[in-house]
């Protein structure tokens, strides 16, 4: 015990050192300072001296209980000092003339602390029995407690009675000096219900001290108007908890004191009785959903400017919204706009085919029965137009009017409020929200709140259609263009048998044409099923097999195809292999052959050579002809579905390139207008296959 007893001595000593230090400090700073406080600095930096040596006197107290009269000096000293401020600091807006009792108040106060003084000083000096001094000490605490109580309610009035423009000047020290009086008033209460002096509670006057010295420096800086105590709601929240189970305690032990007192075997039944009824309530209700909810509306209404923490509500949004991709948008939509008001439960309606609102998703709501038109054309333009948000509350009371809920809205007693997803004036959905366990009404930040989270739920609703349809619209120009593709080789066959045709007319009695007619109707029905076989690989520019093919053969059926174009000369050619596709192969060379007669006059001929090239083979098709701008080449020669001849797909140059791809090949193109164009085709020689381990099977 004395043990304990010691500890609390020394730190009640460090404490009243380190207030003594931190008052006197901010005293010799403040001096030069003390216009910042108008009228009331010099009794300020006076009264902040005199509380110093109240704190050096506790400290020398501490442990000599027989040295009680120099704490008892300094103490009086300190609270006519803050009296003489107070005093300074209401006259400096003219307050002390216009509100009349302020100094009678100060003048009472002070003649009590005189007083105290006084019989303290007297009292000190006499020799009295035990009976006595427990008297002289209630009465001791009871005039501190009065000056406390009464400093209390002057530093009250002193802010919250100022004007607006002169609160900035006044927060902070009646703060300083709330927390110093406050201190002073659980100490003496404490003292006079016990009937002595809690050395304990006494030991910690220090940290009042620093927190005064604090305020007041804070009072007189430059800055101060920056600073602000803006706790958290969370932290206001827990605080406020904390507050209440501590007033809970209290009161359960003040009873259970009570009862002790009252003695007997019945009162200690009703002393049990009472905890272990005090403990099952706070058990139960105090974990409860529906009392921390009420306690958020309290706090809310009540210490706060604005209900909501935008800053935690806009995170927790955004969490829920963007964080969970295991479940699907629309439930995530509901979740995001429910936890705004502790809703349970949702729904998501958005537009069907015509128009209406079907139901797209539900969140923690089973039991609703919603019907396939949740909300029919005709109703839905009034919330597209206004963006109305509905209180089903006042709508099932007759208190709104002029717009038309579904029925299975109204009849479900959980469905509260229907909020319209309005995107760029165009409704994109709607949410129902399922009725909290603490219900209250709508005003107008509930209602600024929910139309602006709406409007960023129904961007994501917006974009995540758009997304859809991009899919959508990617899979049918897949489609599309593997319908050109076909539409271009059978427009090439076309041609070839519309020639076929109109020859017939003229040589079909002669052998010869005959023979070579078989020869192009195999070919092209060759063709037509090498066409149906790549069907399904147009898309992703596949081929046929690759394999070991024969370039020489591939040229020579492609001069084959221009035999009768003289335009079409072969340079040069070697007699190698390369890893292809024969038709793909000779379907590239055959556009590019083709495309270069096109671009060329008829007298300007046409080159298609073959040479090696380290590991490759090099085809190249030269011309003369009108060329290329480099803008063109690089924008739009390989551009899908554009075309500079009347009627063309503008597929060719594409398919050839993604052809030449396919069997992992390289397509260059050089040209300059007016002099010609080189197209480059680069493909692997069969004997280096080998560097490309597997590479036959993977593109089959």
């Amino acid at each position: 015990m004395m043990k304990a007893s010691a500890v609390w001595a020394t730190m009640g000593v460090g404490l009243d050192l380190t207030g003594a230090i931190a008052l006197a400090s901010i005293a010799i700073w403040l001096f030069s300072r003390r216009d910042r406080f108008g009228a009331a600095g010099t009794a300020m930096v006076v009264a902040l001296l005199f509380t110093a040596l109240w704190s050096l006197a506790c400290a020398f107290g501490i442990g000599t209980p027989e040295v009680t009269f120099l704490p008892a000096l300094s103490e009086s000293a300190r609270n006519l000092a803050w009296l003489v401020v107070v005093y300074r600091l209401f006259a400096s807006d003219g307050r002390d003339a216009s509100v009349a009792p302020i100094r009678p108040v100060i003048f009472a106060l002070g003649a009590v602390e005189i007083l105290h003084f006084a019989v303290n000083s007297g009292l000190s000096r006499l020799e009295i029995d035990r009976d006595v001094l427990d008297f002289a000490f209630q009465f001791n605490v009871m005039f501190r407690l009065l000056v406390t109580v009464g400093g209390l309610v002057l530093a009250h009035n002193l802010y919250a009675g100022a004007p607006r423009e002169s609160r900035a000047a006044l927060r902070w020290p009646a703060m300083g000096l709330a927390v110093l009086w406050a201190f002073d008033l659980n100490l003496y209460t404490i003292a006079y219900l016990a009937g002595n002096w809690p050395y304990e509670i006494a030991a910690i006057r220090g940290v009042a001290a620093i927190a005064m010295a604090v305020c007041i420096a804070i009072g007189g800086a430059k800055n101060r108007n920056d600073l602000r105590l803006r706790p958290s709601r969370a932290v206001t929240f827990q605080t406020f908890s904390l507050l209440v189970i501590g007033v809970y305690l209290v009161a359960m032990v003040a009873v259970a004191q009570w009862l002790s007192y009252a003695g007997g075997n019945f009162a200690r039944l009703v002393e049990l009785a009472f905890l272990t009824l005090g403990s099952a309530f706070a058990l139960v209700v105090l974990p409860s959903r529906r009392v921390r909810s009420w306690f958020k509306v309290i706090l809310a209404k009540h210490f706060f400017q604005h209900r909501y923490d935008y800053r935690e509500e806009w995170l927790r949004f955004t969490r829920t919204i963007g964080s969970d991709q295991s479940a699907a948008l629309g439930e995530r939509v509901v979740q995001s706009m429910a936890d705004v008001f502790e809703s349970p439960a949702g729904l998501l309606l958005t537009p069907g085919e015509h128009g209406e609102l079907t139901l797209a998703a539900r969140w923690n709501w089973r039991e609703i029965e919603v019907p396939a038109v949740g909300l029919p054309v005709q109703d839905i333009a009034h919330f597209e137009r206004t963006g109305y948000i509905a209180d089903l509350d006042d709508v099932r009371a007759g208190r709104e009017s002029g717009t038309t809920i579904p029925n299975w809205l109204i009849d479900h007693p959980r469905a509260w409020a229907l909020i319209p997803l309005v995107h760029y004036d165009r409704l994109v959905g709607m949410v129902v929200l399922a009725r909290p366990q603490l219900a209250r009404k709508f005003d107008w930040e509930d209602f600024d709140l929910l139309r602006v989270i709406g409007q960023q739920v129904a961007s994501y609703l917006s974009e995540n259609a758009s997304q859809l349809a991009l899919a959508e619209s990617a899979r049918f120009e897949d489609f599309n263009r593997r319908i050109a593709f076909v539409m271009h080789d059978i427009k090439n066959l076309a041609s070839q048998f519309s020639l076929l045709a109109r020859n017939a007319e003229l040589h079909a009695e002669k052998p010869a044409f005959r023979a070579d007619m078989l020869v192009t109707l195999r070919n092209s029905s060759d063709k037509l099923n090498a066409l149906l076989a790549r069907l399904s690989r147009y898309g992703s520019g596949g081929v046929d097999r690759v394999e070991q093919v024969a370039a020489t053969e591939v040229l020579g059926l492609v001069m084959e195809r221009f035999k009768d174009s003289p335009q079409v000369v072969l340079a040069e050619s070697r007699d190698i292999m390369v890893t292809a596709s024969r038709h793909s192969l000779e379907q590239v060379l055959v556009h590019l052959v083709q495309n270069a007669v096109d671009a060329s006059e008829p007298e300007s001929p046409v080159f298609l050579s073959l040479v090696v090239e380290g590991i490759n083979a090099r085809f190249e098709v030269l011309d003369s002809g009108t060329g290329m701008s480099a803008d063109f080449v690089r924008n739009r020669l390989f551009k899908p579905f554009v075309s500079t001849k009347s009627g063309g797909f503008g597929i060719g140059a594409f398919e050839a390139r993604e052809l030449v791809r396919a069997m992992r090949g390289r397509l260059d193109v050089e040209s300059r207008e007016g002099l010609g164009s080189r197209f480059t085709v680069r493909l692997p020689l069969a004997a280096a296959t080998d560097i490309y381990p597997n590479y036959a099977e993977k593109v089959a």
